[in-house]
């Protein structure tokens, strides 16, 4: 299993990039970041400082969307990147929430996700790709390589993730949400006659290693606001099961929309923030499904759960108070308990 890292580029920039490189430090495999253009600094300004200040961790957003920057420009950041410190970036995409809801607009349509996906990967991989009606390519770009991860919750989003991904991100930690939505990913991705090992699976959620588990909850409670953002669109499209089935015609799990029914607003100018006032509809539950919270002990059990069912990558989000000594504890406990080991003789 590969271990990433979630943060917002508030400022100082340093940082930011002072937590990436304490991440490769204890043997973080990627580093993410949102991409929310207004709500914070610019991240691929920041990823440049980045890899030129670090070794060999991964860069990217989760999520960046089509909506806020011409995908052309997108694949030309990125294989921009990848010509200056050697292939080391991944793109997060979905269809757009804070960065594009904080300026009044709405995320684009399943249709223009998909095209972005093509049109990105395509040029940011230094292939020629047809766009507006011309065909376009970089003649400075050889040998980029760019993978494209689809962030998904509704049945037709996941459907797309396994039909045109690289890899699937899944923005929380439940193990019975994401038995379900990687086996809609896979089942999708066999269906087009792909192979479905062949993509990435990761669970991005709050981790936070500790044993005062109010005030874990209290620092890990926003998240279940932010991903109810999400889950307010599947439930106004595909409705809530039936009363007393598990899943609705859609294949929405009960478990993904019960805590809804307590949402009233959203403020995102307290997006994705510790002590969130609009996070208070999400119970203790909810926290401890959708989330990482404990002992190194009990990080590792439920680690172990989701490397089961298929999951490659946890990426854990730092929006909290206790950064350091949770990468710490996962640099030299956690994440060496979820490698695959190897002996030095047999």
């Amino acid at each position: 299993m590969d271990f990433g890292a979630v943060v917002q580029t508030d400022p100082p920039a340093a940082r930011t990039v002072a937590l990436a490189k304490l991440s490769e430090q204890y043997g973080f495999d990627y580093f993410w970041t949102f991409d929310s253009h207004v709500l914070w600094q610019e991240p691929y300004v920041i990823y440049s400082q980045i890899l030129a200040e670090t070794h060999k961790i991964k860069v990217g957003p989760m999520v960046t969307n089509p909506a806020t920057r011409d995908w052309t420009v997108t694949a030309s950041t990125y294989a921009t990147l990848n010509e200056m410190y050697g292939n080391r970036t991944v793109c997060g995409i979905g269809r757009g929430d804070s960065a594009v809801r904080v300026a009044n607009g709405r995320p684009t349509t399943l249709k223009a996700l998909r095209e972005s996906i093509h049109v990105i990967r395509e040029l940011a991989n230094s292939r020629p790709v047809e766009y507006n009606g011309a065909t376009l390519q970089f003649p400075w770009s050889k040998g980029s390589s760019l993978e494209v991860w689809v962030a998904a919750y509704g049945p037709l989003a996941l459907k797309l993730a396994g039909e045109v991904g690289d890899g699937f991100i899944l923005q929380l930690a439940d193990v019975d949400i994401a038995t379900w939505m990687i086996g809609a990913v896979r089942e999708a991705a066999a269906n087009a006659g792909r192979d479905p090992d062949s993509l990435q699976f990761c669970v991005a959620a709050p981790f936070y290693i500790g044993d005062d588990w109010a005030h874990m909850r209290d620092q890990s409670r926003w998240f279940g606001g932010m991903v109810g953002n999400h889950v307010a669109d599947i439930v106004a499209k595909y409705g809530t099961p039936a009363e007393g089935s598990e899943t609705s015609g859609a294949a929405v799990p009960q478990a993904l929309t019960d805590y809804i029914a307590g949402r009233e607003s959203y403020d995102y100018n307290e997006h994705g923030r510790a002590g969130n006032s609009h996070a208070n509809f999400v119970p203790d539950e909810i926290v401890d499904r959708f989330c990482i919270l404990g002992t190194a002990a009990q990080h590792i059990e439920k680690l172990e759960q989701l490397k089961s069912i298929g999951v490659t990558q946890f990426a854990g989000y730092l929006q909290h108070d206790n950064k350091e000594e949770t990468l710490r504890v996962y640099g030299e406990t956690v994440m060496p308990a979820l490698r695959d080991s190897i002996v030095a003789k047999a």
